[in-house]
C-alpha cells in the first residue's frame, strides 16, 4: 500500500450535518480539490484501505489487554476517521513535523506507519519505533520521520509544534508543523500560549482540533462558552480558522489541503476545527454508559465515518461492494500478518532502564578537573556570564537565546546578563518572549527538534521564583530522551536567577534546586565564583541535553565572587572543588553560602580550627567521590545551603555521607540552611530566615565540639 495519495481536483460535494455536532457552515466558497466523482480511484482505494485497516486495529486493541498481552491504555479513534485520514495524507515526509496525540492511530497510519509499528507500540515491545516500550501505549510516533513522540499531558505538544515552526521559519525550510489534539486540550493554558505565540510570530503551524464533544466524561459545554472551541481564538490576528466535518473524508481532505496551502503560502498559522463523534469509551478505563444515554450512543453510531464513506463509494459507483470487500479482506490479512510478527518481537531489556537518561556531556580536554592557575584581571560574575554567552554564540552560529526583557536596547534580561547580544547577533538569534514561562521552555524544546546542532539558552523566568508555570514543560524536557529511547533530547540551557540576600522577599528569593534535582534527565549546576560561572555555562551550552543553570543573583556584582578566568575555560559536570583545605571539619556547600562558609572558616581558624570547604558546583550529577574524600579526611561534616533545611537538597548530601562515609564519622552530620518559612521582605526578616556567617559558625562549632 502506498504511503501517500496524490490529488486530483474536483468539485466539492455539499453535505448537510445536523445535531449537536453540526458542522459550522464556513465553507460556502467551494473548494475544488477533492470529490468522490473526480478523485482518482487509486487515491480513494488508498483512503478506504487505510480507514479499514485502522478501524480493525482500533477494534482489536482492547483484546490485547483482555489476553494480558498489553495495550493497557487505548483511546479509540472511531468517529474521527475523516480528519485523521486527512492529517496523515497532508503530512509531507521530510518537510513537515507532525505532533499526534494519543487518539491519533489513523493519523499515524495515514502518515505512513505500518500496522506492525502500531501494534508494537500498543503492546510496548522493545522494537517499538516510538519509544522501545518506554512510553505509554497509544502514543504513536516515528521520530526519524519527524512524527514526534509526545506527552500524555493533553495539548502539551502545541508548544513544541510552535517551537519547530519557529525553526522552520528561521532556516527557511519548506514545510510546516502540525499539532493534532482534542478540543478539550484547548482549555489548557499552554495551548493558549502556543496559539498566541504562533500568531504573534507569524509561524507556519497547523493546529487541528478534533472535537468529539467530550473531555473524557466532561461535556464540551462545561469547558467553554463557545459551541466551537476554535471560536475562542477568533480575535487573534494572523490566524485563519477553518471548520470542517471531521467525519466526512472529502470535507476533511479539502479543509486540510486548504490549511496547508495557506500556511505554505502565507507563513501564518491555521486552526482546523473538525467536528467529530466519539463512538466508544474515552479509553479502556472509561465507561461512557455512565454519562451517555442510549439515544446519544445510537446517534453517534449512526454517524460512523467508515460506514458513511463505504456507502458513498458504492452510491457514487466508484466501487462495487465486492471490490470493497476484497480491500477489507486484504487489510485483515495485513493486520493478522502484523500481529503474528509482533507476537515474536522482543520485549524491552530491563537492564536498559539506565540507558538514555541523559546524553553524554561535552568533555573538556584542556580542563578535565575544572581547575586552573590563571592569575591577572579579575572579572565580575555577571561579566563572566555575558562574555561566555557571546563567545559561545560566535563559536556556534546555531545558538539562540530568548526570554523576558532579553533584547530591549541596552537591556539584556532582568539583570542585563545578555546585554549587547542582540546588537551583535541580531534579532533572529536574540529576542524577547512573552511573559509566559511555559511558552519560553516549550518552544525551546520544539526549536531544538529541528536539527541536532542547535543550542538554545533561555531565561526560564525573570526570577527562579516565577519558574513554576514552566514546570510541566520542564518535566517534558526531562523525559524526552528516555521516553524516545534515545532518539531525541532537547539541547537547552535554562538560566534562572536564584536565591536571596537582595531584599527580594517571598517572590524574588526562592531556591528551587531541591525540586529540580528530583527529575532524572536534568543537570543542575550552581556556580559561586566568576570562573566557574563561565566554565559551567560553556560546558552546559556545548553539551547535549538539558541543564538548569542556577545563578545566585546576589553574586552578579559581588566583589568576593570575582576571579580570573582562563581563555575558553570549561568546568565539567559532577566535579566539586575544594575552596579551602582543612583537617578538622568539612563544610559542604554551593552557591551563595560558599562565601559565608569561607568567612566562617576564617573566624574558626582564629579559634584553632582548620575547616575544609567543598564547593559542589554541580548538584546533579553530584560528585559523591569528593564528598566521601573530604569526610574521610576530616571525620566531621556540616552541609550548608541557602534553601530550607527541611526537605532541602542538603538532605541528599547527608544521605550520601551516611551511606558511603559513615565509617569515617566522629560526629553526627549537621545541616545549616534557611528556616522553614518564606523569606521576609524587610531586611530584618530576611536576615532572620537566611543562613549567614554567624549561624554557619555556630553549627560548625556544634559538630567540632561533639
Amino acid at each position: 500500500m502506498s504511503k501517500k495519495a496524490g490529488s486530483k481536483s474536483g468539485k466539492k460535494v455539499n453535505k448537510k450535518s445536523t445535531g449537536k455536532n453540526a458542522v459550522k457552515n464556513t465553507t460556502k466558497k467551494k473548494m475544488t480539490r477533492y470529490s468522490l466523482k473526480e478523485t482518482d480511484k487509486s487515491v480513494l482505494k488508498t483512503w478506504f484501505s487505510l480507514m479499514s485497516l485502522g478501524r480493525m486495529l482500533d477494534e482489536r486493541a482492547p483484546n490485547y489487554l483482555k489476553q494480558a498481552i498489553g495495550w493497557s491504555y487505548h483511546a479509540p479513534y472511531a468517529g474521527h476517521d475523516g480528519i485523521q485520514l486527512a492529517i496523515g495524507q497532508l503530512f509531507s515526509l521530510n518537510e513537515d513535523h507532525l505532533f499526534p496525540y494519543y487518539r491519533d492511530m489513523l493519523t499515524c497510519l495515514s502518515a505512513g506507519l505500518t500496522a506492525e509499528e502500531i501494534i508494537l507500540n500498543g503492546i510496548s515491545k522493545g522494537t517499538d519505533v516510538a519509544s522501545g516500550g518506554r512510553h505509554m501505549s497509544n502514543h504513536f510516533a516515528k521520530p526519524e520521520w519527524n512524527i514526534h513522540n509526545v506527552s500524555s499531558c493533553t495539548g502539551n505538544h502545541t508548544l513544541h509544534a510552535v517551537g519547530v515552526a519557529r525553526a522552520i521559519k528561521r532556516y527557511n525550510h519548506n514545510g510546516c508543523a502540525i499539532s493534532s489534539q482534542g478540543e478539550s486540550s484547548t482549555s489548557e493554558g499552554y495551548c493558549y500560549e502556543a496559539i498566541n505565540g504562533a500568531t504573534c510570530e507569524k509561524l507556519p503551524v497547523i493546529f487541528v482540533f478534533q472535537d468529539n464533544g467530550y473531555g473524557i466524561s466532561v461535556p464540551k459545554c462545561d469547558q467553554t462558552a463557545n459551541e466551537f472551541c476554535a471560536d475562542n481564538f477568533t480575535g487573534f490576528l494572523n490566524l485563519k480558522i477553518i471548520h470542517c466535518d471531521g467525519t466526512d473524508v472529502i470535507d476533511s481532505m479539502n479543509a486540510m489541503t486548504k490549511a496547508r496551502e495557506h500556511v505554505m503560502k502565507e507563513g501564518t498559522p491555521v486552526i482546523v476545527h473538525a467536528n467529530c463523534v466519539r463512538i466508544h469509551n474515552h479509553s479502556n478505563s472509561d465507561n461512557h454508559i455512565l454519562y451517555r444515554d442510549e439515544k446519544e450512543l445510537a446517534e453517534v453510531k449512526a454517524k460512523d465515518p467508515l460506514v458513511r464513506f463505504r456507502k458513498e463509494l458504492i452510491k457514487s459507483k466508484r466501487f462495487t461492494n465486492a471490490e470493497l470487500e476484497k480491500i477489507e479482506e486484504e487489510m485483515k490479512e495485513e493486520m493478522l500478518e502484523a500481529h503474528t510478527k509482533c507476537m515474536s518481537a522482543p520485549n524491552p531489556d530491563p537492564n536498559s532502564i539506565h540507558d538514555f537518561v541523559i546524553p553524554e556531556p561535552y568533555v573538556s580536554q584542556r580542563f578535565p578537573d575544572g581547575d586552573h592557575n590563571e592569575t591577572g584581571n579579575e572579572v565580575k560574575f555577571i561579566d563572566a556570564l555575558n562574555t561566555t554567552l557571546k563567545e559561545e554564540f560566535r563559536h556556534n552560529p546555531n545558538t539562540f537565546i530568548w526570554g523576558q526583557d532579553m533584547a530591549n536596547k541596552d537591556k539584556g534580561g532582568i539583570f542585563n546578563v545578555s546585554k549587547g547580544m542582540q546588537q551583535e547577533f541580531g534579532k533572529e538569534r536574540v529576542f524577547n518572549a512573552p511573559i509566559a514561562e511555559d511558552f519560553i521552555v516549550g518552544t525551546a524544546n520544539g526549536f531544538s527538534r529541528f536539527r541536532d546542532d542547535i543550542r538554545v539558552v533561555v531565561e526560564g523566568a525573570e526570577f527562579a521564583d516565577y519558574f513554576w508555570p514552566a514546570m510541566e514543560q520542564l518535566v517534558e524536557c526531562s523525559h524526552d530522551y528516555w521516553r524516545s529511547n534515545g532518539q531525541f533530547s532537547p539541547n537547552v540551557v535554562i538560566r534562572l536567577a536564584s536565591g536571596g540576600y537582595i531584599g527580594g522577599g517571598l517572590y524574588h528569593s526562592q531556591n528551587i534546586e531541591g525540586t529540580l534535582t528530583t527529575f532524572p534527565g536534568l543537570r543542575v549546576v550552581s556556580p559561586s565564583f566568576a570562573d566557574d560561572a563561565a566554565g559551567l555555562l560553556r560546558t552546559s551550552i556545548r553539551s547535549k541535553g538539558m541543564t538548569l543553570y542556577l545563578e545566585p543573583k546576589a553574586l552578579y556584582n559581588a566583589k568576593y565572587a570575582m576571579s580570573s578566568i582562563p581563555e575558553e575555560y570549561e568546568v565539567p559536570f559532577g566535579k566539586a572543588k575544594v575552596r579551602r583545605e582543612g583537617e578538622d571539619l568539612s563544610i559542604i556547600t554551593y552557591g551563595n553560602t560558599v562565601h559565608y562558609s569561607l568567612d566562617a572558616a576564617k573566624e574558626l581558624e582564629e579559634e584553632g580550627y582548620n575547616v575544609e570547604i567543598l564547593d559542589l558546583r554541580s548538584l546533579s550529577p553530584l560528585d559523591t567521590d569528593s564528598i566521601v574524600q573530604t569526610v574521610a579526611k576530616t571525620n566531621r561534616a556540616l552541609v550548608v545551603h541557602e534553601d530550607k533545611v527541611f526537605a532541602g537538597f542538603g538532605g541528599e548530601v547527608v544521605s550520601v555521607i551516611n551511606e558511603l562515609a559513615f565509617e569515617h564519622l566522629d560526629a553526627p552530620v549537621q545541616r545549616c540552611g534557611s528556616t522553614f518559612t518564606p523569606v521576609g521582605f524587610n531586611r530584618i526578616l530576611e536576615r532572620a530566615v537566611l543562613p549567614n556567617k554567624q549561624r554557619i559558625k555556630e553549627k560548625a562549632l556544634e559538630v567540632l565540639r561533639y
